[in-house]
């Protein structure tokens, strides 16, 4: 965390946002939210709004959620925000199971966009069938294209 996050004055109202904020994300996770408890929350990134560019907030929080088999899992959560004239709007946000899974969204909240290979398994699976039914239209239409 930086020292710039750790110096800002949240607003109450702000505070209230985000609370709520993440009792919905625990409730689309499909976790009780009434049973379910948040016992950190924290700004990992702040960006201000400028003039020229819109400001960006990225919170974490953590706890213990329950399922509807009232098991207790620890939870993993994020909340981005944009800041547009001074009004905190929530772009995305995840509950997840584990660190890791958190730190990818993470990942992608800096870089802003997930970046996909053309060697990716599926998009190699894309091409092989593409080929095969282009080959299977050229084989089918091919007497008629020299037919007499």
């Amino acid at each position: 965390m930086s020292a710039e996050t750790q110096a800002i004055q949240i607003p109450e109202k702000i505070m209230r946002q985000i609370r709520t904020d993440s009792q919905n994300s625990i409730l689309r996770a499909r976790l009780c939210p009434s049973r379910s408890e948040i016992i950190q929350l924290r700004c990992v990134d702040y960006r201000r709004e400028t003039d020229n560019q819109f400001g960006a907030q990225l919170w974490y929080f953590e706890g213990f959620g329950v399922d509807e088999s009232s098991r207790k899992l620890p939870i993993f959560g994020a909340l981005e925000y944009s800041i547009q004239f001074g009004l905190h709007d929530l772009v995305d946000d995840g509950v997840f199971d584990s660190l890791s899974q958190r730190d990818r969204f993470h990942s992608v909240y800096r870089r802003g966009q997930v970046r996909t290979s053309i060697w990716h398994p599926a998009h190699r699976w894309l091409i092989v069938g593409m080929l095969l039914v282009a080959l299977a239209t050229a084989i089918k239409f091919y007497p008629l294209l020299f037919a007499e």
